[in-house]
C-alpha cells in the first residue's frame, strides 16, 4: 500500500507551480499526494479530523507550507494532527518560531547572538523609557507573532515612545516586546536550510525611506554570497529551534562588529518566477531536499 501525504501550500507567487513539482516528484516515489488540505475547511468529531473528505489521522504525513492564511483555528488543528502523525514542519518547532520572543530567548540560551530584547507586562510600560535610554535612544516594538514586517514600529526618541504608549494601552495585549535597534546597512542575509543542509543564500534590501527588509514591506531581493560564518550561524539556529525547513534572517551589527540572527522563519518562500528570471535559482535544490525529507519521514 502506497504512503499518503497531505499538503497545503501557498498558491500565489508561483506557489502553485512549486506544489505541482513537489507532487510529481513524490508520486515518482510512489507516494500519493492529497493537495489543498486547508484546515480552514476541516472539522473534528469522534476522534477524527476531516478535511475535504479525508481523515487527517490516516495520512502518513501532513506538509503545511502557507504563511499568509494561517489562523488560530488552523493552528489549533495543526497541533492536534501533529500528536498523531508526522508534520513538516513539526508543530512544536513551528509554533516556537512563530513567536519572536520565545525564538530569541531560546537562541540566546544556546549562545546565538540576537538583538538585545525585553519582554514586559503591560503595567510596566514606564520601564520602556529606562530601556530606551539604556539602548542609546533607539528600539523596535514588535508583535511577538506575525510576519512580513507587519506591526513593527521604530522608536528613536522619547517623543516617539510617548506616541505609541496610548496605542499599547488601548489594545488587549497583556505584554509587549521590544528589541534594541541594530546599526546595520538596511540589508540582510536570508539563509535557507532544509533537513540540516544549506540550500541557498540571498539578501533583501529595504526600500527607499524604510528600514525593513521584508519583501512585503517594500524590500527587494539582492544577490548575496554566503560565508562560512553566516551559514554555520543559520545551521545552528535551525538546529536549536528544531525546524526541518527554515529561513534564517541575519544582519551585521556595525557597532558591535558581529552577525546577529534577526528571525528564524518556518515557511521561507521559494523564489518567485520573476526572481528566478533574475537568476535566483535555488528552487530545484530546495524542492529535491523537501521531497527527500518527506520520503524519509514517511
Amino acid at each position: 500500500m502506497s504512503k499518503r501525504v497531505g499538503t497545503w501550500l501557498y498558491q500565489n507567487g508561483g506557489g502553485d507551480v512549486i506544489e505541482k513539482r513537489i507532487t510529481a516528484k513524490l508520486e515518482e516515489r510512489e507516494i500519493r499526494v492529497l493537495n489543498g488540505l486547508n484546515l480552514r475547511n476541516a472539522f473534528a468529531k469522534k476522534g477524527r479530523i476531516v478535511c475535504n473528505g479525508h481523515i487527517m489521522e490516516e495520512l502518513d504525513l501532513f506538509f503545511s507550507y502557507n504563511a499568509g492564511q494561517q489562523t488560530q483555528y488552523q493552528m489549533y488543528l495543526y497541533e492536534a494532527i501533529s500528536r498523531v502523525i508526522p508534520t513538516i514542519n513539526n508543530y512544536q518547532a513551528f509554533a516556537l518560531t512563530e513567536d519572536k520572543f520565545k525564538t530569541n530567548h531560546i537562541l540566546r540560551q544556546n549562545g546565538i547572538v540576537t538583538p538585545d530584547y525585553k519582554l514586559y507586562h503591560r503595567d510596566d510600560v514606564t520601564e520602556l523609557k529606562k530601556i530606551l535610554n539604556l539602548w542609546g535612544g533607539k528600539m523596535v516594538y514588535k508583535p511577538t507573532d506575525g510576519w512580513g514586517g507587519v506591526g513593527l514600529v521604530k522608536i528613536e526618541n522619547e517623543q516617539a515612545l510617548e506616541m505609541i504608549i496610548p496605542f499599547l494601552n488601548q489594545t488587549d495585549i497583556r505584554y509587549f516586546y521590544v528589541e534594541r535597534l541594530i546599526d546595520y546597512d538596511n540589508s540582510d542575509w536570508r539563509i535557507d536550510i532544509v533537513n540540516g543542509k544549506f540550500i541557498a543564500s540571498y539578501g533583501r534590501k529595504a526600500g527607499n525611506g524604510d528600514w525593513r527588509t521584508n519583501i512585503s514591506s517594500g524590500g527587494s531581493i539582492i544577490f548575496r554570497e554566503p560565508n562560512d560564518e553566516v551559514v554555520n550561524l543559520a545551521l545552528k539556529a535551525t538546529q536549536v529551534t528544531g525546524l526541518e525547513i527554515a529561513g534564517v534572517d541575519i544582519i551585521y551589527d556595525r557597532e558591535k562588529e558581529e552577525y546577529v540572527v534577526l528571525e528564524v522563519n518556518g515557511i521561507p518562500a521559494f523564489a518567485t518566477p520573476e526572481q528566478e528570471k533574475m537568476g535566483l535559482n535555488f528552487n530545484d535544490k530546495k524542492i529535491d531536499a523537501i521531497v527527500e525529507l518527506i520520503s524519509e519521514k514517511v
